[in-house]
């Protein structure tokens, strides 16, 4: 069966909601100053001691909270469906003041989220590309992910897009105990004129 992506409203985030945002942490890609950051930083995989769950579905910010937290009148809602099953979902933000992500710039788009359920393997190309080609019709030069150095399946699956990694931000979540220890991994895609 082939997976179908489908633009939803905001009425539909619940559903989208539904599908899991959390994936087992084996491994981290601890960031190592090379001559105290005059050489660069080196990404190493190393294995964490014992792993753990991570869900990016905090209280608070669930993808139905997304409408208050945020003016989403410019973002693009999906869902990948398996014949009517949900097995997963994406979320682009574009030209929303608030969003940091956005830096300002009126020629990116972020994905703001993507998740698979173990059931919808395969579903995360689709949903990545039409993501990517919802943002090349607003006229977007580029795409950007934020992810973790705890999530290296997402890091190696942005790579094998084509995305770049532009920014490693080693204190970026210092103010959030829980993730304090976390660098931030923002990756780029660069997208050809619509």
């Amino acid at each position: 069966m082939t997976i179908q992506i489908i633009e939803i409203p905001t009425s539909r985030l619940d559903e989208y909601g539904r599908l899991p945002s959390r994936f087992e942490a084996r491994s981290v890609l601890k960031a190592e100053l090379v001559d105290d950051g005059l050489g660069g930083i080196r990404l190493v995989e190393i294995p964490v001691e014992k792993p753990y769950i991570k869900d990016y579905d905090l209280p608070g910010e669930h993808p139905s909270d997304w409408p208050r937290l945020f003016d989403v009148r410019n973002w693009g809602f999906f869902l990948a469906l398996l014949g009517k099953d949900p097995v997963g979902a994406a979320a682009v933000a574009f030209r929303t003041g608030g969003v940091h992500m956005l830096e300002g710039r009126s020629d990116l788009s972020a994905l703001w989220d993507i998740r698979v359920a173990p059931e919808g393997r395969g579903a995360g190309i689709p949903l990545f590309e039409h993501a990517a080609e919802w943002s090349r019709t607003r006229g977007c030069t580029q795409m950007k992910v934020e992810t973790q150095d705890t999530n290296l399946p997402a890091c190696r699956f942005y790579r094998r897009m084509g995305c770049r990694l532009g920014e490693i931000r080693r204190f970026a979540y210092s103010a959030v105990p829980e993730v304090a220890h976390e660098v931030m991994l923002a990756w780029y895609l660069d997208l050809s004129p619509p």
